[in-house]
């Protein structure tokens, strides 16, 4: 189907609807691509979670957010010729490639099923949501290997200059491994529902620094979906893969310690250390494949970043007022 007879298509169809209609889908049309629409919905929800994440390191005036939410139109538009491009070449990601990434996830997390599931409710995600983004991920690493990747070198040169100037960068993470206990408190739940969640917090917290078994405690309280079985394990984890509020908490954490409440954007958490190994520095054998892998990495995003900016050259871009 041609652009022309698809925006004829949509006037015809906009002509058939209620007046009241009419200007709502006008008013849901923020830019078309190509062939495809980026809808003023699609926008918000970008803008949202850009707002989210600059909000963590400060407040964002009016003008702040109007900026993200030009990046987030720009955003769209980069993922739309993305999808447009795999579409062309008919690149394809399988069910069990998703099934087999999933499972490497939850390896090399020492992670079951049940405590995916749980990791991925704190962060406020669903399972199906989370294989969704699973398979685009892969996708567009597939169409970064075809059109980009496989054109890059990495030299053993650069990877030793990278090697000598961030020496500290290579020592080994330290590892977590913890338990929580989860109390859900939705955004918009009233002052003295929250207040209750608040008090029942306080008082398993009472019960656990006294010395009651931690996971016995998370499968009575917890509205983590997997603690019934579980106990609230989260499994093994490093720097930067948890919610920056458990992380802080963790961090200062010794073994067998049990936090303060925490507070997320989901509710509030319990969280008990069980262990914490320190890593060692890693010598040159060692971190000459992550080195590599980094700059595989840098060298990639800045040539498909210039790819994506070639597409955008060549295609029909249309942004409404």
């Amino acid at each position: 189907m041609t652009r022309i007879f698809k925006i004829f298509f949509l006037i015809v169809l906009l002509a058939s609807l209620p007046a009241t209609s009419y200007a709502e889908v006008i008013d849901r049309i923020a830019a078309i691509v190509n062939d495809d629409i980026i809808t003023t919905l699609e926008v918000e929800k970008e803008t949202s979670l850009l707002v989210k994440e600059a909000e963590k390191k400060a407040p964002l005036t009016d003008d702040g957010k109007a900026k993200l939410k030009a990046v987030a139109l720009d955003r769209l538009i980069d993922k739309k010729l993305i999808e447009q491009k795999i579409k062309e070449l008919d690149i394809k990601v399988s069910e069990e490639e998703v099934r087999q990434s999933m499972e490497e996830v939850k390896k090399q997390n020492n992670l079951t099923q049940e405590n995916l599931i749980a990791a991925l409710a704190v962060q406020g995600l669903s399972f199906d949501q989370y294989k969704a983004q699973l398979k685009e991920q892969l996708e567009r690493l597939r169409l970064m290997s075809q059109e980009v990747r496989s054109k890059i070198q990495v030299g053993i040169t650069e990877i030793m200059d990278f090697y000598n100037a961030n020496r500290a960068r290579f020592g080994e993470e330290d590892l977590f491994r913890a338990r929580h206990i989860f109390f859900k408190i939705n955004k918009d739940a009233p002052a003295e529902e929250a207040k209750r969640v608040m008090a029942t917090a306080m008082s398993v917290l009472h019960e656990a620094r006294s010395g009651k078994d931690f996971a016995e405690l998370a499968k009575k309280y917890s509205d983590d979906p997997g603690a019934a079985k579980d106990g609230g394990e989260l499994g093994s984890f490093k720097k930067g893969d948890m919610l920056p509020e458990i992380e802080s908490a963790v961090i200062n954490m010794k073994p067998g310690e049990i936090s303060d409440l925490v507070s997320t954007p989901a509710g509030l958490h319990i969280i008990q250390l069980e262990k914490k190994s320190l890593g060692s520095i890693k010598t040159f054998d060692e971190a000459k494949g992550e080195i590599e892998e980094i700059l595989y990495k840098k060298k990639s995003e800045e040539r498909f970043n210039q790819w994506v900016d070639d597409l955008r050259k060549g295609a029909a871009i249309e942004i409404k007022p």
